[in-house]
């Protein structure tokens, strides 16, 4: 690794210019926003995985100061959470970690640092983004509705139904946040890997998406949290109830996960399928979500798995 503390600071000066360029081009150049965006960590993610955790801390700050002067108060918190999420990824690397261990700390930085934003911004400026976007959500769905019924004559859904609706959303959010954050990850790290691997980056591998095991006490969680939405019944909006329905959300997505990872499994020792077959049978059994839950549930139960093996090698 590079030592010389000259080389240290020209390189870091390097990766805060092109740090500040990916995050002005996110904010001010809509047709490759999103790239620019996914693609803002890789400077600081290569410069914290070749130098030491302090000088990798320094850069990020200064990155993040550089980026007030294009933008204001309005980019630092946008440019805090890229910045983070950088920093941990190229510790991560440095220090060897595993791909699963660097998905899981790259989601938690996104989300604490989504927390930390957020509690700023209501702070500070008295916003609440998120109850914002719900009204707007909530505004624009009327609108439809009322569109929808000068039209026909007829509401699409009934009043009361749509206030559960977005009961339901506004209670779910905190499940839909964990879940976007760690989808995030998924997506940056994944981006981000292959280009730092081609600049001579040591970098971890996943095991086949076919292999994928979750912890066994994903079932358990999923059956504790069964039998208190069938024995107790929590009250609509209830604190037991706002945890329970989170937590389901989350654990039916990983459990979907599980499930959809066995079919690919049978797939492949059973046909020997292609890539290609496996999408569009994902793309098919994903509606059928009740059933793919099923499936993961007996997979993380039950050694299904050596059965297949044993019946193809039969």
């Amino acid at each position: 690794m590079p030592n010389n503390q000259t080389k240290g600071l020209a390189q870091g000066a390097m990766m805060i210019a092109l740090f500040v360029v990916l995050i002005a081009i996110s904010l001010y150049v809509p047709l490759v926003s999103l790239i620019a965006t996914l693609f803002a960590p890789l400077p600081l993610a290569w410069y914290s995985a070749n130098y030491d955790r302090n000088q990798s801390l320094f850069v990020a700050i200064v990155a993040c100061a550089v980026t007030f002067f294009i933008g204001g108060l309005l980019i630092l918190p946008f440019s805090f959470i890229f910045a983070s999420v950088g920093v941990v990824i190229g510790i991560c690397l440095r220090l060897k970690k595993s791909k699963l261990f660097l998905l899981m700390s790259t989601g938690i930085t996104v989300l604490v640092t989504f927390a930390i934003d957020y509690m700023i911004t209501l702070r500070l400026f008295e916003i609440d983004f998120i109850k914002e976007s719900m009204k707007m959500l909530r505004t624009s769905y009327e609108q439809s509705i009322q569109l929808t019924q000068n039209m026909t004559g007829q509401s699409p859904i009934k009043a009361e139904d749509l206030e559960l609706v977005f009961v339901t959303l506004e209670i779910t959010i905190p499940a839909a946040v964990t879940l976007s954050a760690f989808g995030l990850a998924f997506v940056i790290i994944s981006i981000i890997l292959p280009i730092l691997k081609r600049l001579k980056v040591t970098v971890p591998k996943f095991s086949a998406f076919k292999d994928l095991k979750l912890p066994r006490s994903v079932l358990w969680y999923y059956l504790i949290v069964l039998s208190i939405n069938l024995f107790i019944h929590p009250e609509l909006g209830s604190a037991l109830y706002v945890i329970c329905l989170n937590l389901s959300l989350i654990l039916w997505v990983l459990l979907t996960i599980q499930g959809i990872s066995f079919i690919h499994y049978f797939l492949d020792k059973k046909f020997k399928a292609t890539n290609v077959v496996k999408i569009l049978i994902t793309l098919i059994a994903i509606p059928f979500y009740s059933f793919v839950i099923l499936i993961g549930i007996i997979d993380l139960g039950f050694d299904i798995r050596s059965l297949v093996k044993d019946k193809v090698q039969k």
